[in-house]
């Protein structure tokens, strides 16, 4: 066992072994908690001075508390001053280029420059190799270490100095900013009917972003419908999610409570603004990675039987994390408590308090969920994210497309694409041509092509199965001969058999090196099927209210 694991054990032993049965033993919580942290001390100073071998104090430390906090839920964290980047950036933002990069083998290089930051502006470009920080060598340096470097003071300057491929080295001048991401890459109008927001996270600016989006579109005579995006959206601020379901409801509506383990914990969250959009027609489109905020937002509109929701189950998270200020700067996140959205139901879908006797938990089972009704009596269940009042559901990603993205093949072409001089065209009419497609063929280098053959590598296992278990003879052998012909892996046939799919990826990466974070969207929404469902609903009113259980 390394000494991290001895610790980590010691540390959970001697923080969570502490008696919680109530009032009246919070003395003696107070005497265990005490006594548990000078043994705690105490053993670690022998460690450190007896050990056989030297112990890195902060790294073995952190393990400790992360042992600690991962028997409680994966939400409650520790972060140390340097680990605090994401937080810095969803609130306040952080002083930079506004760009985000990623390490390659031994490079790091420019992975996506958010518009209209002083990375786009400059026109730094993805798949730009960083060479050199103000002069600096970055060889041997990672992704944090050149982060940190491109990072400081707003309205400071630095050069950067890149190798672009299929063009050489390109220096840049650059001067810093105060970068806050974008919480709504795109709006507009689709279809000549909806008026589509991507929300793509709930930061600090997300309720303004959205508001002036929403006073733009419902001022278009166009627009018929609202359309509000949360797929992928992780989540965030929860005032945020309340602030943007006053845009669509009556102000003072209830949209969560907050209770917690003690009274003063309880909060009441309500809509303080006037709305926008109050009558117009409202859809939101979620999946299985929109979680938190983006759950409050979707789950209060359709408990409210204010909005339609289409997608695919969201995560299901329904705890709330608070931040509290450590010594050497440290953050605690700590979830403190659970939030219920207007029905009263609780979206959790995994109970962190009960598990597994091997330490892991599951799900809650749909038979265990309880009904409540949303505000026209509709049925709605608790524990398990929310479900769409419309489901859309994606194919399955094959192994062939994680292949292409994990191994950045798709992202190369693009590079290779763009910076050999190819015009893109306007996201919605930009297409992946077949010699576009045939180029890209021809780029991939099987030789170098990584693929993960599970289906040959599972017959192989149940292969040796049968072996063992005394099931293989000359028949078995031979049918087990035709199997594998026919699930040998032909890469240029696969490619073929899956264009659709590993077009829209390459058409991706190709715009956003033209038109950002809006490039994609715009092109996908052209074959979107939460879109579809929208529109037939925008074509037939009727449907829209009966779904939300409205008399007209």
């Amino acid at each position: 066992m390394s000494i991290k694991s001895t610790l980590a054990g010691i540390a959970v032993a001697a923080l969570l072994s502490v008696p919680a049965t109530g009032m009246a033993a919070d003395s003696n919580n107070e005497a265990a908690i005490a006594r548990n942290l000078d043994t705690f001390n105490s053993l670690f100073k022998d460690l450190v001075t007896y050990y056989v071998d030297s112990i890195d104090a902060e790294k073995s430390i952190k393990v400790a508390i992360d042992a600690m906090l991962s028997d409680l839920d994966p939400y409650t964290e520790y972060m140390p001053a340097s680990d605090q980047d994401y937080i810095l950036r969803l609130t306040t933002g952080y002083g930079g280029i506004g760009s985000l990069i990623m390490q390659v083998g031994d490079s790091v290089m420019i992975n996506e420059p958010y518009e209209g930051t002083p990375s786009a502006r400059a026109g730094l470009m993805p798949g730009d190799i960083i060479v050199k920080i103000n002069g600096d060598t970055t060889a041997g340096w990672n992704s944090e270490k050149v982060s940190q470097n491109l990072r400081g003071q707003a309205n400071t300057r630095l050069s950067v100095t890149v190798d672009r491929p299929y063009v050489g080295l390109r220096r840049f001048d650059i001067t810093r900013e105060k970068i806050q991401e974008t919480a709504v890459p795109y709006y507009g109008v689709v279809r000549d009917s909806i008026g589509y927001i991507a929300v793509t996270a709930f930061s600090e600016i997300s309720a303004e972003q959205v508001r002036n989006a929403l006073l733009d579109l419902t001022n278009d005579p166009r627009v018929k419908a609202i359309a509000l995006d949360l797929r992928g959206n992780g989540g965030g601020f929860l005032e945020s999610a309340v602030q943007i379901v006053g845009n669509f409801v009556p102000k003072g509506t209830m949209v969560l409570q907050q209770r917690g383990k003690e009274k003063q914990d309880e909060k009441t969250y309500k809509t303080t603004q006037e709305p926008i959009a109050e009558k117009m027609p409202l859809f939101v489109f979620i999946d299985g990675a929109s979680a938190s905020a983006s759950e409050i937002t979707a789950g209060s509109l359709q408990d409210l039987d204010r909005a339609v929701i289409i997608g695919t189950r969201s995560f299901g998270k329904g705890l709330v994390q608070s931040t509290r200020q450590m010594p050497y700067n440290g953050l605690l996140k700590v979830t403190t408590g659970k939030y219920y959205i207007p029905s009263g139901r609780l979206i959790q879908a995994i109970d962190y308090s009960h598990r597994n006797t091997d330490g892991s938990v599951n799900r809650i089972p749909d038979s265990l969920t309880t009904v409540f009704r949303t505000a026209h009596g509709r049925e709605v269940r608790d524990g398990g994210g929310i479900t769409p009042d419309i489901t859309v559901t994606y194919p399955e990603m094959t192994r062939l497309y994680y292949n292409i993205v994990r191994d950045n093949w798709a992202f190369n072409f693009a590079t290779k694409y763009v910076n050999t001089g190819n015009k893109i065209a306007v996201p919605e009419q930009f297409e992946i041509t077949d010699s576009i497609y045939a180029e890209f063929k021809r780029f991939i280098d099987p030789a170098r092509f990584k693929y993960d053959k599970v289906c040959e590598d599972r017959l192989a296992d149940l292969e040796k199965l049968a072996e063992i278990e005394g099931y293989m003879n000359d028949s078995t052998r031979a049918q087990f001969k035709v199997m594998a012909g026919l699930l040998k892996h032909d890469l240029y046939k696969d490619l073929d058999t899956h264009r659709d799919d590993i077009a829209q990826v390459l058409a991706m990466e190709i715009l956003k090196r033209r038109y950002y974070q809006r490039g994609p969207i715009i092109h996908s929404l052209k074959t979107d099927e939460c879109i579809d469902k929208a529109m037939q609903l925008v074509a037939t009113p009727e449907e829209y209210y009966k779904i939300l259980n409205i008399k007209r």
